[in-house]
């Protein structure tokens, strides 16, 4: 492999075969989710990333992510990744809460079965987890990692909570339905590598992904319901930002589309490299996109661009975990 920095400038002045667009006027180092499936080099694992349109109705919305599942494995994908919100969005809160379960509940064993059925790991980026007996008019939004025998073996619960308030438009405040994590969770080792697991809205703060990366986190992945808004706005910048600054694959299932008819989300769920190209992105509605993670890539990128090694903590110290 070339060094880094001529192989990104090559991709600057290729021909139009080279790029590959999903938005007018923005340019995309990669091959567009367009990997063979098999892989098997060392340090290359390939990934599947799912985008869906979840609505009220839990046993549709299981149809629809068990088919993803099986067309990201039918094409060699060793670890699925689902979007925030993958086993329903509520029409209300009374309804949102009403639906909770459990993680031993009926839910997650059955899906406990196709992780096994389809020898894969799985990224459940948002689990309406029941509360506890203390607050149970509220729920937890649980991201949960399950190995390739249906067993879970981490569970986040997401910490920042979005809040917009703007009066005669839009209201949307998680904190009257959602119970905030208090803890971040350490990287999680996969077949891909070490993932960081986060929710959405967190991805606005970096703080949590440099602490993440900072436990060895290899990908950042961010499950997401991006409203239509902010995701036309901030979405593909702040990932690609989340990956350059943290040299971290960054990894984003999403909803897409109407849920209701005051929900919508933005979709273009995708995979971003360590150097911010995006490798793969879903087209539109129901989707999933096929990419390999490349450690052997992503060590190469530290190496040359040891950014780690250049922090000044002398002058503006480190983020530090609380104990």
């Amino acid at each position: 492999m070339t060094s880094v920095l001529p192989r990104a400038l090559l991709y600057t002045r290729a021909k139009s075969s080279t790029w590959w667009q999903v938005f007018p006027g923005v340019r995309y180092c990669g091959t567009g989710g367009k990997m063979s499936a098999g892989g098997g080099r060392s340090g290359r694992t390939l990934i599947g990333v799912c985008q869906m349109t979840s609505r009220s109705d839990k046993e549709d919305n299981f149809e629809v992510y068990s088919e993803l599942i099986e067309r990201a494995t039918t094409r060699g994908a060793k670890l699925v990744f689902l979007p925030e919100g993958f086993d329903y969005l509520g029409g209300g809160i009374p309804q949102t809460l009403s639906m909770a379960e459990t993680l031993d509940g009926q839910l997650m064993t059955r899906i406990s079965a196709l992780a096994k059925k389809h020898d894969v790991w799985l990224s459940l980026g948002g689990f309406h987890e029941k509360g506890s007996e203390s607050d149970s008019s509220r729920v937890y939004n649980t991201h949960v990692m399950m190995n390739d025998q249906g067993a879970i073996v981490a569970t986040y619960r997401k910490t920042h909570l979005f809040h917009v308030d703007i009066p005669g438009q839009v209201r949307l405040k998680e904190t009257d339905w959602t119970i905030p994590g208090g803890e971040i969770v350490a990287p999680v080792p996969t077949p891909a590598g070490k993932v960081g697991l986060a929710i959405c809205y967190d991805l606005r703060f970096p703080e949590l992904c440099i602490s993440l990366a900072q436990m060895g986190a290899d990908i950042l992945t961010f499950p997401s319901a991006f409203t239509q808004t902010t995701g036309m706005a901030h979405w593909e910048v702040l990932l690609r930002a989340r990956a350059i600054e943290n040299q971290c694959y960054v990894v984003a299932a999403a909803q897409t589309g109407a849920h209701s008819e005051k929900r919508r989300s933005y979709g273009h769920a995708m995979v971003v490299d360590p150097w911010g190209c995006v490798v793969a992105c879903c087209h539109e509605g129901t989707d999933v996109c096929v990419a390999e993670v490349d450690l052997d890539y992503l060590h190469k990128v530290r190496r040359e661009m040891p950014v780690w090694e250049h922090r000044r903590h002398d002058i503006y110290g480190h983020i530090e975990l609380k104990t």
